[in-house]
């Protein structure tokens, strides 16, 4: 038995984030002739076809994942490819050569390699599979995203807010339409893979501006398959206090059901945490103080060779509470947090003709989150605080809401590779919504410093409504190769449309008497029609066998979450006197974004690529908040109410220089380094209004934002010794992120009074962290293993910088912990595949 490597060259986009394809050429290994009708079939599946008059095949569409193919013909030596990896999006070049044989012999094995470059990839994409998530000292998808080259540690993706990043399972978004965020997880051995596109993505990604976060799940395999894993940071419980009593379990199980036809897969996991606050919990509440229980459940039937219906169930239900060092003393004063979600998902893959794949799509989003268990009765009181105005020592935060969304997707793809050099792609989506939010909120007013007003009157930002808006896309797009093995053209353009259903209130202010003002809604409008064309253009050359370049160019947008297209708009809320409502604008726009890179990759040898990215973004249409009364009205406090609108701009350009080893017996591991700059007006919708309310006049030009980290390297190295042991090391450095330095000696007024008010004025500390992972295997059979781990962060205890206040103290007057990332956890564990 021999082992020789093949190339396998990933290109083109293929089935909205789950499949991929598998194609190339059988030839003699004698005489280089082209072999017809040699049989070629992915082992553990129902899938194959054979080789037409050019030694040409073609499978397609192919689930992502790892597989072994295998190559037959009669009078030829049988070849089977091992380890073949199939990624979600793009094409798999597999060439075999047969050797001539009169005998039938064992089976030539061969280890499939990946090339170092990608070279029809006309983007930045950074993919990580199950295998190597497995060495990481990762426990979440963000642990994952905070590793690549361009993102932060809070999930800011080239300079973009954490909004701008859709997240999709298995190519559909589990989405939070009304307070924006993932809203959904799977446990982790539920996924194949992740892939984050952070430049260049195609016309059938809409709806974000900065990135897509795809995770793709497993499919049911065709034998019994079971894993089990547990992993805690408290096994020695009281005689080590750096924990946060973190426990999770996970149980997985695959295999048929029904014959060959029939496979199901399911993936469920159990967490709890005490959380780094445990010490302070502990005295007040029960523990744990965050429980939550995910999971996917899947069944596929195969019905017939090329077609497959698929039965998709994602759920989750997290239950919590959130604390705030100024509560330590009234923890149970903070509200319980709830949120069940899940998504279930009928899928039907057909081939109805040669050369033509069509997806068709049905799903349900059905998400509740509350907020205190019990809604706010009577007139809310202030809370009391200690002599000093510091803590909050009795009282329960006024704050209750139910909110629940529903979401009906339909979606159908079809995809046309049958013309030489070309692949079309087409698609249309249609999303239906019922919205429905109930909140009271109602928050003592605050000094830019943080300090409590006492006697003034209570904010009120408490609303309500319900609608149900729909929304939609229609794409295309054409990946042309101008020459064969040479340069590739995309080109895509996509339209979508978002319908608010909403009408505007139109509220008009009478003067009573000097100074003051009498809110009055006159009537109501409706909301426009908001559409959005997104063109998208890239180009990929080689530049001689080691070297290519390649650039793209795109429009991106988002439309804005509905909290903020429909909060407040209830005339009763509008007409009240309460202070400081955000009132909703279903009249707001989408945010839009151009931006475009330019790259160059270069194989250094045999197992390193190389590749500097330069980019460049200017987004507009940005969110802000603008009053709507003027500050000397008496009858509504300061002012009466705060809009929505789009007037907000941001830039964002930088330069990524990368260097990865991915193949290596022993050593492997990626370097980093990104220079970045990302400037703007307003870090969040509803700055402007609270630095108005606070007496700040708006900054009248750009300034560095908060997630502006300049410098960024990251590095990971792995070792394997004795194809057992595996070590992985992660070192991540940023330096100095901005914040406003604008002192007050009291909390109640700035130090100097003539100083004006410039945000993000200085810079924090450098940060960096050194995370490691131990794995040690055992092999329990010829396909069990059972895996002991060591999963440790900031191993060297390391105090980074989160935030500082104005006076630039770390923490601020009270010295808050939260004001640092967290400190040196290890959690260790057992996992077990049989």
């Amino acid at each position: 038995m021999r082992v020789v490597a093949l190339a396998v060259t990933l290109a083109a986009l293929l089935q909205a984030g789950t499949d991929g394809l598998i194609e190339g050429v059988v030839r003699d290994r004698v005489t280089g002739e082209p072999i017809v009708g040699a049989v070629v079939t992915i082992l553990g599946t129902s899938v194959g076809t054979v080789t037409d008059l050019q030694g040409r095949y073609r499978i397609s569409p192919v689930r992502a994942g790892q597989y072994d193919v295998r190559f037959t013909y009669i009078g030829y030596r049988a070849t089977v490819v091992r380890a073949v990896r199939v990624l979600a999006d793009l094409r798999t070049t597999l060439n075999a050569e047969l050797e001539p044989s009169s005998v039938e012999m064992e089976a030539v094995e061969v280890r499939a390699v990946r090339p170092l470059i990608q070279r029809d990839l006309a983007a930045t994409a950074f993919m990580v599979g199950s295998e190597k998530m497995a060495l990481l000292p990762v426990s979440t998808v963000n642990d994952v995203l905070a590793l690549q080259p361009g993102t932060t540690a809070e999930g800011n993706v080239r300079g973009g807010k954490t909004t701008d990043v859709v997240f999709l399972i298995d190519g559909l978004p589990v989405m939070d339409v009304l307070g924006g965020g993932a809203s959904a997880s799977v446990p982790r051995s539920a996924i194949t893979g992740i892939t984050l596109q952070t430049g260049g993505f195609d016309a059938e990604y809409g709806n974000a501006q900065s990135g897509v976060v795809n995770i793709v799940t497993r499919a049911p395999s065709r034998t019994t398959r079971w894993v089990v894993r547990h992993e805690r940071d408290n096994w020695v419980g009281g005689l080590n206090d750096e924990h946060s009593g973190w426990i999770e379990t996970e149980v997985a199980g695959s295999g048929p059901l029904i014959g060959d036809r029939l496979h199901f897969f399911t993936a469920n996991v159990l967490h709890t945490d005490e959380t780094r606050w445990w010490q302070d919990f502990q005295r007040q509440v029960s523990a744990p103080v965050v429980t939550e229980f995910s999971g996917i459940s899947k069944l596929e039937w195969d019905v017939g060779s090329s077609d497959r219906l698929s039965l998709q169930a994602i759920y989750s239900w997290r239950r919590w509470r959130d604390y705030e060092f100024s509560w330590r003393f009234n923890l149970a004063g903070l509200p319980e947090r709830e949120r069940r979600a899940g998504r279930g998902t009928v899928q039907y893959v057909t081939s109805p003709a040669m050369g033509l794949t069509v997806k068709g799509t049905a799903s349900l989003y059905a998400q509740q989150s509350k907020i205190g268990d019990e809604r706010i009765g009577g007139q809310p009181t202030a809370y009391e605080y200690d002599f000093f105005l510091r803590y909050i020592v009795r009282g329960k935060r006024h704050w209750w809401s139910d909110a629940r969304q529903f979401v009906w997707t339909a979606r159908v793809e079809a995809v046309y590779d049958g013309w030489k050099d070309q692949m079309w792609k087409i698609g249309a989506e249609l999303h239906q919504y019922d919205l429905r939010s109930d909140l009271q909120k109602v928050e003592p007013q605050r000094t830019y410093f943080g300090k409590p007003i006492v006697g003034a009157p209570l904010l009120n930002f408490s609303n309500g409504y319900s609608y149900r808006p729909r929304s939609g896309s229609v794409y295309v797009q054409d990946k042309a190769q101008v020459e064969s093995e040479g340069s590739i053209l995309t080109a895509g353009i996509r339209w979508d449309f978002l319908d608010p259903l909403a009408c505007r209130p139109i509220v008009e202010f009478i003067p009573t008497m000097p100074g003051e003002y009498r809110q009055m809604v006159v009537g109501d409008a409706p909301a426009t029609f908001k559409q959005q064309i997104s063109p998208r253009l890239s180009y990929t050359a080689p530049v001689g066998p080691r070297v290519f370049v390649f650039m793209n160019v795109g429009h991106y947008f988002q439309f804005p979450l509905f909290d903020q297209l429909y909060a407040g708009l209830r005339p009763e809320v509008i007409a009240g006197s309460s202070k400081n409502v955000s009132a909703g604008n279903p009249d707001l726009q989408p945010e839009r974004t151009v931006a475009w890179e330019l790259g160059l990759k270069v194989s250094l040898d045999d197992m390193t690529v190389g590749s500097v990215t330069y980019y460049r973004k200017r987004m507009t249409n940005q969110l802000d908040a603008k009053t709507l009364i003027p500050f000397d009205s008496k009858s509504a406090g300061d002012y009466g109410f705060a809009a929505y609108v789009n007037n907000a701009e941001a830039k964002a350009e930088g330069v990524e220089v990368i260097m990865t080893r991915e193949s290596g017996e022993r050593l492997r591991g990626s370097l980093s380094y990104t220079l970045m700059f990302t400037e703007g007006v307003t870090e969040a919708a509803e700055q402007g209004i609270n630095y108005a309310q606070w007496g700040f006049p708006v900054a009248a030009e750009s300034y560095a934002l908060s997630w502006d980290q300049r410098h960024t390297i990251k590095a990971d190295a792995e070792w394997s010794l004795w194809n057992r042991l595996h070590l992985n090391a992660v070192l991540l450095y940023n330096s100095p992120r901005p914040y406003t330095y604008y002192p007050t000696r009291d909390g109640y007024q700035q130090l100097d009074t003539t100083k004006a008010f410039l945000p993000n004025n200085r810079r924090m500390g450098h940060v960096w962290f050194i995370n490691f992972k131990a794995s040690l295997d055992f092999p329990i059979n010829s396909q069990g293993m059972l895996t002991l781990f060591a999963d440790g962060r900031n191993i060297l205890g390391r105090s980074n910088v989160r935030w500082m206040d104005s006076n630039g103290r770390v923490g601020g007057e009270l010295g808050d912990p939260s004001a640092t990332y967290d400190p040196r956890r290890v959690r260790i564990g057992l996992e077990m595949r049989l």
